[in-house]
């Protein structure tokens, strides 16, 4: 069994979004397209309460991209995003929805970040994606959207972590940091790993 994880398609992460990134909206058709090669599609969901503590809202004098350590990790500091129930936190309508078999939502503890599907940042609580897949006979999984080299490589690094064999779609991603995701994907390689193209595979 292959499948695929389609991360945070969400409008705060598109453009016009709180925390958009550069035509992450150029991904959809092809994450579309690439649906119909999968025996399983999964999704996840930012669903973060408003006092979220990554946040820089949350902070007395926090500058959105500030560095800070929350209970013991570091923290980028966020523009208010995906918070539940509102707009920003939901999937794009241009996003076919209808292959997504299930839908994993992560970062809703307010003291901790989570960009994996898999796991909050300290690996102290996990969203039940890794036992769904394993319950589902899936040794592979590809992982697609946003953004590249945050939640799309943790996801990513985790689905390894776990045993499955993995892999990043690199056109059906897009990153923040473009020179950063670059070094990931090294890592990502070296890890084990690999980055694919989508359609290039059997």
């Amino acid at each position: 069994m292959k499948a695929l994880i389609v991360v945070d398609m969400q409008y705060d992460f598109l453009p016009g979004g709180a925390l958009a990134v550069n035509e992450g909206d150029a991904i959809i058709p092809i994450i579309n397209d690439l649906m119909a090669h999968y025996d399983l599609v999964v999704a996840t969901q930012d669903w973060h309460p408003q006092e979220h503590e990554s946040f820089a809202s949350n902070h007395v004098g926090g500058k959105v991209f500030d560095q800070i350590e929350l209970n013991g990790l570091p923290q980028t500091l966020w523009p208010d995003h995906c918070i539940q129930g509102t707009k920003g936190a939901d999937l794009s309508d241009q996003l076919d929805q209808r292959p997504i078999a299930a839908l994993f939502r992560k970062g809703m503890d307010k003291t901790i970040d989570s960009y994996s599907g898999f796991f909050d940042n300290g690996h102290v609580k996990n969203t039940g994606l890794g036992s769904y897949l394993q319950g589902m006979a899936v040794e592979e999984v590809h992982v697609c959207g946003l953004a590249a080299d945050y939640c799309v490589y943790y996801t990513a690094q985790d689905a390894l972590q776990l045993g499955f064999k993995a892999a990043i779609v690199q056109n059906a991603t897009k990153p923040i940091d473009s020179t950063n995701f670059e070094i990931l994907k090294d890592q990502f390689i070296a890890e084990g790993g690999s980055i694919i193209i989508g359609h290039s595979f059997g």
